[in-house]
């Protein structure tokens, strides 16, 4: 798996002026009036393109998961303020997120930390601690890609040691397969990055 973040500086005309043939994005592009995610949705596929060695169309399912239209590669986007993140892998399922460091994930651990996963009381390692388990749950949740994932009884992220970059192990008790997938993850003063495959 290729996984690459790009710190978003540029303006979307900028990043338009990127692309040599911008006709396969145009319709996509058209519907948005916020420059903001135009700049967002424009970087990830720059970034996309950087990843692949060429442009790409990219296309949805149903439930709004990114695919490559002629099928090349699997693919994930995410982003946060000031960031985008993709994922890349030839053959397997992949997913990615990327989140924003902020106190605000304090507030709303209730909503998705369970009582047998382990948090840090030290400040700033409860704020760090708090969002990877977040963001491993968002890319469980993506590489799942299935209705009705509750983040408390659903998922699950067993104890690690917390470091500038390493892996842990989650579940999900959604499905009667009950599917472990070992999650990556990288901390930067600015965010938290997790990501995952699955065959």
């Amino acid at each position: 798996m290729t996984v690459g973040v790009w710190k978003v500086e540029e303006s979307h005309e900028c990043l338009r002026s990127m692309f040599q043939d911008f006709s396969i994005y145009e319709e996509g592009y058209a519907r948005f009036t916020s420059d903001k995610r135009k700049v967002e949705w424009l970087a990830v596929r720059a970034l996309l393109k950087e990843l692949c060695g060429e442009e790409k169309s990219v296309s949805y399912y149903p439930s709004g998961k990114p695919y490559l239209t002629d099928g090349s590669a699997r693919i994930s986007f995410s982003h946060t303020q000031g960031y985008v993140a993709v994922a890349v892998h030839p053959c397997k399922e992949v997913a990615v997120d990327i989140e924003q460091y902020g106190t605000r994930v304090k507030r709303v651990a209730h909503k998705f930390i369970r009582e047998d996963e382990r948090i840090p009381t030290e400040p700033h390692q409860e704020i760090q601690a708090l969002l990877l388990h977040w963001s491993a749950k968002e890319t469980l949740y993506k590489l799942l890609d299935k209705e009705g994932v509750d983040f408390i009884r659903h998922l699950q992220v067993f104890p690690f040691e917390l470091l500038e970059e390493g892996e842990f192990i989650a579940c999900e008790h959604l499905t009667e397969q009950n599917e472990c997938f070992p999650v990556h993850y990288h901390t930067h003063p600015h965010y938290v990055l997790t990501y995952a495959s699955r065959p």
